[in-house]
């Protein structure tokens, strides 16, 4: 039995990024900026029928292929899980213990304030884009899967980093770090006129922000062991579209009233707020201590405790 691999982890986790990518470049090319609306309604159809095809195939292949959990448990760690749920267990009480555990709520929050900017800024990148270069909605495309497939890169480095250090708090505040800075240096270079430099400033910042959702979950996982996955990544989720809602709407209306650089701007000051909050978040890896507490361990354990416990004997009998 193996210990939980984050880097396998990472990369199918980021692997949901890809769907994000390919929803950045294939839309601008199946969607024309065309001034004739019934021309533009046929190709928007055109794509709804395709994306209808491929999730009707997902979800057969779903039935088809997917089980309910693995033959054989793939870590120690998920096997103590299995034997530590209650089948009396319900949904309503596992949220409840989840919300009294503080590192997590603090993660939530830190999470839905990473998400939720990325989610605004992948909403209202075409609009930004083409703010400050008319005619260049293709390229607004690109730059989209540039940020994410930069970000499905960060995630493959971290999760081998966690692999191999299991700083999970620090690795998680660094990236976290790097997203602000990239989103500062973004905000500033956005309005320069150099549409290749939005290339590499957009692939800098989608590195690090796009990289850090897959981060979060395994964060998640580590402090609240040995509670449902499926819980604690939901309400990560929950948090982060609440967030991304919030973001959206506030960041256009900003983008309307006042330009692009306020907008982003507005992202940055909760970024900072997200970055902050993550330091206080500590580090109490329970999946990690699971994995460690081998038979072994917890046999030389007892017989440390059974040798300290006739110390004080041997030492009253000698003096006796």
């Amino acid at each position: 039995m193996r210990a939980d691999n984050s880097s396998t982890i990472c990369v199918c986790r980021s692997v949901r990024e890809l769907g994000i990518a390919i929803g950045f470049l294939v839309p601008p090319v199946l969607v024309p900026n065309v001034e004739d609306r019934d021309k533009l309604a046929y190709h928007i159809s055109i794509m709804f029928y395709i994306i209808g095809g491929v999730a009707t195939l997902l979800l057969i292949l779903v039935f088809i292929v997917f089980k309910e959990k693995p033959k054989y448990p793939p870590s120690r760690a998920q096997s103590l899980s299995y034997a530590l749920t209650s089948p009396d267990a319900s949904y309503l009480g596992s949220i409840a213990q989840l919300f009294k555990n503080l590192n997590f709520v603090l993660l939530v929050i830190t999470y839905g304030l990473n998400a939720g900017a990325f989610y605004a800024l992948s909403t209202l990148l075409n609009r930004m884009v083409i703010w400050h270069y008319p005619g260049e909605e293709v390229n607004a495309g690109r730059i989209g899967l540039t940020i994410v497939i930069a970000g499905m890169l960060g995630a493959v480095i971290s999760g081998i980093w966690l692999d191999r250090s299991k700083t999970y708090k620090e690795t998680t505040l660094v990236v976290y770090f790097m997203t602000l800075v990239g989103m500062v240096v973004y905000t500033f270079t956005l309005n320069l006129g150099h549409l290749w430099v939005v290339f590499i400033t957009a692939g800098t910042m989608g590195f690090f922000m796009t990289g850090y959702l897959p981060l979060g979950f395994e964060f998640a996982v580590e402090l609240t062991y040995p509670e449902s996955e499926g819980i604690s990544s939901g309400l990560l989720n929950i948090s982060a579209q609440v967030f991304g809602i919030i973001f959206t709407i506030s960041q256009g209306q900003i983008i309307d009233n006042y330009g692009t650089k306020p907008g982003n701007i507005f992202l940055c000051l909760f970024l900072t707020l997200g970055a902050a909050l993550t330091a206080f978040i500590k580090p109490d890896l329970r999946r990690q201590k699971a994995n460690k507490e081998t038979p072994e361990n917890k046999l030389q354990e007892e017989e440390e405790e059974s040798n300290t416990s006739k110390v004080p004997t041997a030492v009253s009998e000698d003096h006796l």
